[in-house]
Protein backbone atom coordinates (compact mmCIF):
# COMPACT_ATOMS: atom_id res chain seq x y z
CA UNK A 1 0.00 0.00 0.00
CA UNK A 2 1.33 3.44 -0.95
CA UNK A 3 1.64 6.05 1.75
CA UNK A 4 0.28 9.51 1.08
CA UNK A 5 1.86 11.00 4.16
CA UNK A 6 5.16 10.19 5.75
CA UNK A 7 5.72 9.71 9.43
CA UNK A 8 9.14 10.83 10.56
CA UNK A 9 11.71 8.07 10.64
CA UNK A 10 14.87 7.94 12.65
CA UNK A 11 18.36 6.56 12.27
CA UNK A 12 20.95 6.47 15.03
CA UNK A 13 21.83 10.15 14.57
CA UNK A 14 19.19 11.58 12.23
CA UNK A 15 15.50 12.24 11.75
CA UNK A 16 14.01 12.20 8.25
CA UNK A 17 10.76 14.15 8.13
CA UNK A 18 8.50 16.07 5.78
CA UNK A 19 9.56 19.58 4.88
CA UNK A 20 7.74 22.53 6.42
CA UNK A 21 7.82 26.16 5.36
CA UNK A 22 10.09 27.31 8.18
CA UNK A 23 12.85 25.05 6.82
CA UNK A 24 13.63 27.50 4.00
CA UNK A 25 16.52 29.32 5.69
CA UNK A 26 18.33 26.14 6.76
CA UNK A 27 17.81 24.61 3.32
CA UNK A 28 19.23 27.77 1.79
CA UNK A 29 22.39 27.41 3.91
CA UNK A 30 23.44 24.37 1.90
CA UNK A 31 21.38 25.00 -1.25
CA UNK A 32 23.21 28.25 -1.96
CA UNK A 33 26.65 26.70 -1.47
CA UNK A 34 28.58 26.13 -4.74
CA UNK A 35 30.46 23.19 -3.19
CA UNK A 36 27.20 21.39 -2.37
CA UNK A 37 25.72 21.97 -5.82
CA UNK A 38 28.91 21.24 -7.78
CA UNK A 39 27.70 17.84 -9.00
CA UNK A 40 23.98 18.56 -8.82
CA UNK A 41 21.83 19.51 -11.81
CA UNK A 42 20.92 22.70 -9.94
CA UNK A 43 23.29 25.61 -9.43
CA UNK A 44 23.71 27.37 -6.13
CA UNK A 45 20.17 28.42 -5.31
CA UNK A 46 18.90 31.93 -4.97
CA UNK A 47 16.58 32.39 -2.01
CA UNK A 48 13.63 32.32 -4.44
CA UNK A 49 14.80 28.96 -5.86
CA UNK A 50 15.15 27.55 -2.34
CA UNK A 51 11.63 28.75 -1.51
CA UNK A 52 10.35 27.05 -4.69
CA UNK A 53 12.15 23.81 -3.77
CA UNK A 54 10.62 23.70 -0.28
CA UNK A 55 7.19 24.61 -1.70
CA UNK A 56 7.49 21.75 -4.23
CA UNK A 57 8.45 19.33 -1.43
CA UNK A 58 5.38 20.41 0.53
CA UNK A 59 3.21 19.99 -2.59
CA UNK A 60 4.50 16.39 -2.90
CA UNK A 61 2.87 15.72 0.47
CA UNK A 62 -0.54 16.32 -1.12
CA UNK A 63 -0.07 14.14 -4.22
CA UNK A 64 -2.87 11.69 -4.85
CA UNK A 65 -1.21 8.27 -5.09
CA UNK A 66 1.99 9.88 -3.90
CA UNK A 67 5.25 8.82 -5.54
CA UNK A 68 7.65 11.62 -4.47
CA UNK A 69 9.02 11.68 -0.93
CA UNK A 70 11.50 14.52 -0.53
CA UNK A 71 12.47 14.78 3.12
CA UNK A 72 14.37 17.08 5.44
CA UNK A 73 17.39 15.56 7.20
CA UNK A 74 17.61 16.69 10.83
CA UNK A 75 20.54 16.03 13.16
CA UNK A 76 18.99 14.58 16.32
CA UNK A 77 21.28 16.05 18.96
CA UNK A 78 21.00 19.63 17.68
CA UNK A 79 17.66 19.62 15.79
CA UNK A 80 19.61 21.21 12.90
CA UNK A 81 18.45 20.67 9.32
CA UNK A 82 21.58 19.44 7.52
CA UNK A 83 20.24 18.32 4.15
CA UNK A 84 17.55 16.71 2.07
CA UNK A 85 16.95 13.24 0.76
CA UNK A 86 14.43 11.67 -1.49
CA UNK A 87 12.80 8.41 -2.42
CA UNK A 88 10.89 8.62 -5.68
CA UNK A 89 8.77 5.82 -7.10
CA UNK A 90 9.52 5.91 -10.82
CA UNK A 91 7.42 2.89 -11.83
CA UNK A 92 4.73 1.50 -9.52
CA UNK A 93 3.86 -1.43 -11.75
CA UNK A 94 7.46 -2.65 -11.98
CA UNK A 95 8.13 -1.62 -8.35
CA UNK A 96 11.09 0.60 -9.16
CA UNK A 97 12.30 3.74 -7.42
CA UNK A 98 15.32 5.96 -7.05
CA UNK A 99 17.03 7.77 -4.21
CA UNK A 100 19.02 10.96 -3.83
CA UNK A 101 20.49 13.17 -1.14
CA UNK A 102 22.24 16.50 -0.60
CA UNK A 103 24.02 17.42 2.60
CA UNK A 104 25.39 20.66 4.01
CA UNK A 105 29.19 20.48 3.51
CA UNK A 106 29.78 21.07 7.22
CA UNK A 107 28.50 17.51 7.70
CA UNK A 108 30.40 15.74 4.90
CA UNK A 109 32.71 12.80 5.66
CA UNK A 110 30.92 11.94 8.89
CA UNK A 111 28.87 8.99 7.61
CA UNK A 112 25.58 10.88 7.36
CA UNK A 113 25.19 10.23 3.63
CA UNK A 114 25.56 6.49 4.16
CA UNK A 115 23.15 6.58 7.11
CA UNK A 116 20.56 8.43 5.01
CA UNK A 117 20.93 6.18 1.97
CA UNK A 118 20.65 3.00 4.06
CA UNK A 119 17.41 4.27 5.60
CA UNK A 120 16.01 5.16 2.17
CA UNK A 121 16.73 1.62 0.96
CA UNK A 122 15.06 0.21 4.07
CA UNK A 123 11.93 2.30 3.45
CA UNK A 124 11.89 1.50 -0.26
CA UNK A 125 12.17 -2.24 0.17
CA UNK A 126 10.22 -2.69 3.42
CA UNK A 127 7.50 -0.04 3.28
CA UNK A 128 6.97 0.25 -0.47
CA UNK A 129 7.92 -3.33 -1.38
CA UNK A 130 10.07 -2.11 -4.28
CA UNK A 131 11.90 -4.62 -6.45
CA UNK A 132 14.71 -2.30 -7.64
CA UNK A 133 16.13 0.98 -6.35
CA UNK A 134 18.66 2.99 -8.31
CA UNK A 135 20.69 6.16 -7.97
CA UNK A 136 22.86 8.19 -10.28
CA UNK A 137 25.84 10.42 -9.62
CA UNK A 138 28.32 12.50 -11.54
CA UNK A 139 31.42 10.39 -12.32
CA UNK A 140 33.55 13.00 -10.55
CA UNK A 141 31.49 12.85 -7.36
CA UNK A 142 33.64 10.26 -5.62
CA UNK A 143 31.99 10.82 -2.23
CA UNK A 144 28.55 9.99 -3.54
CA UNK A 145 29.81 7.02 -5.52
CA UNK A 146 31.46 5.67 -2.36
CA UNK A 147 28.15 5.94 -0.48
CA UNK A 148 26.33 3.99 -3.19
CA UNK A 149 28.95 1.26 -3.01
CA UNK A 150 28.82 1.15 0.81
CA UNK A 151 25.06 0.56 0.82
CA UNK A 152 25.42 -2.42 -1.49
CA UNK A 153 24.44 -0.90 -4.81
CA UNK A 154 26.09 -2.33 -7.90
CA UNK A 155 27.44 -0.17 -10.70
CA UNK A 156 25.36 -0.90 -13.78
CA UNK A 157 27.12 1.47 -16.11
CA UNK A 158 27.52 5.01 -17.32
CA UNK A 159 24.70 6.99 -18.89
CA UNK A 160 26.72 8.88 -21.47
CA UNK A 161 25.90 12.55 -21.92
CA UNK A 162 22.31 11.95 -20.87
CA UNK A 163 21.77 15.15 -18.86
CA UNK A 164 22.10 18.79 -19.86
CA UNK A 165 23.71 20.23 -16.76
CA UNK A 166 25.32 23.61 -16.27
CA UNK A 167 25.80 24.38 -19.96
CA UNK A 168 27.18 20.99 -20.92
CA UNK A 169 26.15 17.39 -21.42
CA UNK A 170 26.92 15.36 -18.35
CA UNK A 171 27.52 11.65 -17.88
CA UNK A 172 26.03 9.89 -14.87
CA UNK A 173 27.06 6.68 -13.21
CA UNK A 174 24.12 4.34 -12.65
CA UNK A 175 24.00 2.23 -9.50
CA UNK A 176 21.20 -0.08 -8.39
CA UNK A 177 20.28 -2.75 -5.89
CA UNK A 178 17.61 -5.43 -6.21
CA UNK A 179 15.27 -6.55 -3.47
CA UNK A 180 16.90 -9.99 -3.23
CA UNK A 181 20.39 -8.46 -2.98
CA UNK A 182 19.21 -6.12 -0.23
CA UNK A 183 17.62 -8.98 1.71
CA UNK A 184 20.80 -11.10 1.42
CA UNK A 185 22.97 -8.28 2.76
Amino acid sequence: MWMSSFEKVETDRLILREFIEIDIQEVHEYGSDPDVSEYEPWSPNTLKQTEEFVKRCIEYQHQKDRVDFELAVIKKNSNKLIGACGLHISDKEDREGWIGYAINKLYWRKGYGTEIAKKLLYIGFNEFKLHRIYATCDPNNLGSEKILQKIGMKKEGCLRKHMWCKDRWRDSLLYAILEEEYNQG
